[in-house]
């Protein structure tokens, strides 16, 4: 074995995780999604930039107004998830920089002045976290559903503010009947690696 990652860390991780469309109605309680983003907080970014933002979806109300924005195909089942999770960027995020990265505290206001650059950098390094909180919803034991099939605008106007874009929107939970769909090819090593 290559990787220090023991074979069943490995398959809970990847090779047997999978997209979920549907869920029981198993809870996803507060506390777990706190020890996920606990964990997932370490995984790293540009100048620890930490633009990630998370708004659960737990009411009612909430999660209508959310399944109005939804393509139609994704609205049953972002209806009937324990939980959703709208995962966005914080295009303000360099306010936070003089405390996550203390060795240099004028970066706030050199690198990262400029909105359009900010939000470069927010929607990478906000991408990078999204992909984190995956993993750590796939470590908890749960399964994630991740969509970008949504009116973008419309969530946004919903649900965050213009300083707010959002990356994805997330069902959570124990997968249900039929919950996934057949594994899709992936490129092999040679097709992807080269080495100069």
């Amino acid at each position: 074995m290559s990787l220090v990652l023991d074979s069943a860390a490995q398959d809970l991780l990847f090779r047997e995780a999978r997209s979920a469309s549907t869920f029981t109605d198993e809870p996803v309680t507060d506390e777990q999604v706190q020890a996920i983003y606990d964990l997932v907080k370490f995984g790293p970014t540009a100048f620890n930039q930490t633009p990630l933002r998370v708004t659960l979806v737990r009411s009612p109300e909430a999660r209508e107004r959310l399944v109005k924005h939804m393509m139609e195909g994704n609205q049953a089942k972002t209806a009937a998830a324990p939980l959703v999770a709208i995962l966005s960027t914080d295009n303000e995020f360099h306010e936070e920089l003089p405390r996550l990265l203390p060795p240099m505290p004028d970066l706030k206001d050199t690198v990262f002045a400029e909105r359009p650059v900010r939000e470069q950098a927010a929607m990478l390094n906000g991408s990078l976290q999204a992909a984190y909180f995956l993993i750590g919803v796939r470590a908890a034991g749960f399964a994630a559903g991740p969509m970008n099939g949504f009116d973008h605008a419309g969530v946004q106007k919903e649900f965050l503010d213009d300083d707010h874009t959002p990356l994805m929107v997330v069902n959570i939970g124990k997968p249900g009947p039929d919950a996934w769909y057949p594994r899709l090819p992936r490129l092999d090593y040679d097709e992807v690696v080269t080495t100069v």
